[in-house]
């Protein structure tokens, strides 16, 4: 039987992502009605939908990451040499948090793509990518089971080398921030704004880079970097014309994604040696 605090605790949550969601909107819908990218009505189609995977993929995952994030935790401090968790844990907040965005970026770029290269995981991943528009609450249309799979591989490196334990300065506030900052961008990079930022789009995420991800033409499997596109650049995923932007969204058949595919790998053999 569910105790009376429990159900206190998970009202408290449901009111706190209510509010969340009140002030997201209030930042979001007033920039994608004066920066538009493409035509869109807030109440569009499958908006409701959306907004029921915000609550599903906010409540769930915290819960089950808990129990593997605490076993990997232990297990990696009883496997690392002590001098390394004793040089991050005094280590200032200052450095442990760019460590943690660079460490958890490259955890979260192979997560994200095993997602479209792994076709079991696929299966999960593809509910995010069957949005047929961007906009900033596509962010959270996700599986729980992609959810968990794509937040284990951003946080486990965190944990594996001692960003993610209490002990120290800063402790666990620092795997809190990478989450608060992931997901914050995360809704920045799916809204339906045509800003474009120029050369500073190899160094951090935009609208424009992430778009290109959800594209079903000219590009697929590409832009998986939630934050920082040279991980793409570095890996030969990067795909960001910089006077274009996609036209159609969604999730290709098994049959056009073979064909998109092989275009791309001629188009990479075509292209000049740099």
């Amino acid at each position: 039987m569910i105790s009376q605090a429990a159900l206190m605790s998970f009202g408290v949550d449901v009111l706190r992502l209510g509010l969340w969601l009140v002030l997201l909107a209030a930042i979001f819908v007033p920039l994608e009605r004066l920066f538009a990218l493409h035509p869109s009505k807030v109440f569009r189609k499958a908006v409701w939908a959306d907004l029921g995977y915000y609550f599903l993929s906010s409540l769930l995952p915290g819960i089950i990451l808990s129990i593997p994030l605490a076993f990997l935790a232990a297990t990696a401090q009883r496997l690392m040499p002590d001098g390394v968790y004793t040089a991050v844990a005094t280590a200032p907040l200052w450095v442990r948090v760019p460590a943690a965005l660079v460490i958890g970026e490259i955890g979260a770029y192979w997560g994200h793509r095993w997602t479209h290269e792994v076709p079991f995981l696929w299966r999960f991943h593809e509910v995010h990518h069957e949005a047929e528009h961007m906009d900033w609450l596509v962010n959270t249309r996700a599986h729980p089971v992609d959810m968990v799979f794509t937040r284990l591989c951003t946080l486990a490196p965190l944990y594996i080398f001692g960003l993610g334990g209490p002990a120290g300065s800063g402790g666990s506030l620092v795997p809190a921030l990478m989450i608060i900052i992931g997901v914050v961008w995360g809704f920045f990079i799916h809204a339906n704004v045509r800003w474009r930022f120029g050369r500073a789009e190899i160094v951090i995420a935009t609208p424009a880079f992430h778009h290109w991800h959800h594209t079903m033409s000219g590009a697929i499997n590409r832009n998986y970097a939630p934050m920082f596109p040279v991980l793409d650049k570095l890996f030969g995923t990067l795909h960001l014309p910089h006077d274009q932007w996609p036209e159609e969204y969604g999730v290709l058949t098994p049959e056009q994604a073979r064909e998109q595919v092989q275009a791309n790998r001629a188009a990479a053999l075509r292209a000049p040696a740099i």
